[in-house]
């Protein structure tokens, strides 16, 4: 008889652990990544999908998957809409092609000189509210911002400003970036990533917009362009997490409050990981003796700024998203004495 109501607690034990476990999770949600499985910026972004689950004790859960698992990078916003997806970490700049809106405020090439002026504008500039009133009519809500930092500049010639830019034969992403550096003088050329270093090794190219320090530092770049400029003064993309707007309205407030502090930390630790990777590689560099890294001083980097911004303008006006971010942007960035 003992061992009977032993085992019968047992199991009552065991049934009710399970209804509790049960019990506790009570969202579960699908994201897509835009990186794929084993980059620092994914695993980065499952440690945050592990801090929600334990940040509100198990009631959500977040099974984050990498790039293409379910659809194309530039597929997400469709599919969190129609409810494949739930939610993405994505570059924002992937769905600029249905408003050029996305594409400014995604990458305002030359805005910002680190991630905090960036933080400080989604917070307090008004690029959360921009980014809602962008999102919501596509059936989406907007958590919070991150970003892998400033990228660096490979050259193989020095750059000690805008001047020096002028006939340089750079590698540059078409769109926004490419304005940018054209009319600053500069002479961009289409290469896809796979042949930057053939590229800069052969002198098809003489520079190049590719990635952060430490990435261009491990794949070679610095042994073939040895005149990096860093901090970058150019790129600086805007990673959205996102998720379904009326999955977001589904959830008590204390857990929506909860997710956008978790992107808040998430944001800033990712930031300084990279950001750390980027200092051991640029020591590793200065070290060595072959490679000169240059810091553009900060009236270079308005100058530089100055001129993005009539490249920014040429965008505000292919729609009023764009014109609407342009003006919000515009303004902070006179606001805090960053353009003149």
């Amino acid at each position: 008889m003992l061992k009977t109501l032993t085992r019968t607690a047992l199991a009552a034990v065991a049934v009710g652990g399970l209804m509790a476990s049960a019990a506790a999770q009570e969202f579960s949600f699908r994201f897509q990544s835009s990186d794929p499985s084993g980059n620092p910026n994914f695993e980065l972004q499952q440690g945050w999908a592990e801090s929600v689950k334990e940040k509100t004790d198990g009631r959500v859960e977040i099974n984050l998957l990498p790039v293409e698992s379910i659809v194309a990078h530039n597929e997400t916003q469709d599919a969190i809409a129609g409810g494949i997806l739930d939610g993405h970490i994505t570059d924002t700049s992937y769905f600029a092609g249905k408003d050029p809106a996305f594409g400014l405020i995604a990458n305002p090439v030359g805005a910002w000189s680190s991630p905090d002026e960036m933080f400080d504008f989604m917070a307090d500039g008004g690029g959360k509210e921009l980014m809602n009133e962008l999102l919501e009519p596509y059936g989406l809500h907007f958590i919070g911002a991150t970003t892998p930092g400033l990228e660096a500049f490979v050259s193989k010639v020095e750059l000690k400003g805008v001047d020096d830019l002028n006939g340089l034969k750079l590698r540059a992403p078409e769109g926004l970036v490419q304005q940018v550096f054209a009319a600053a003088g500069a002479a961009p050329v289409n290469l896809p990533g796979s042949e930057v270093f053939t590229g800069l090794d052969k002198g098809v190219i003489d520079a190049a917009d590719y990635s952060v320090f430490s990435t261009n530092h491990a794949q070679g770049l610095h042994d073939v362009a040895p005149y990096p400029v860093y901090p970058g003064f150019h790129s600086m993309p805007l990673v959205e997490i996102s998720m379904n707007k009326d999955k977001w309205e589904s959830l008590p407030p204390e857990l929506q409050t909860v997710l956008e502090e978790s992107v808040a930390e998430f944001s800033r630790s990712q930031v300084e990981a990279l950001a750390e990777n980027d200092l051991k590689a640029v020591e590793e560099a200065k070290a060595g003796g072959k490679i000169t890294v240059i810091d553009w001083p900060a009236e270079e980097r308005a100058k530089f700024r100055t001129i993005a911004m009539g490249e920014w303008e040429k965008v505000a006006e292919r729609s009023e998203n764009a014109q609407r971010v342009y003006d919000v942007l515009t303004s902070y960035l006179k606001e805090q004495g960053l353009v003149q």
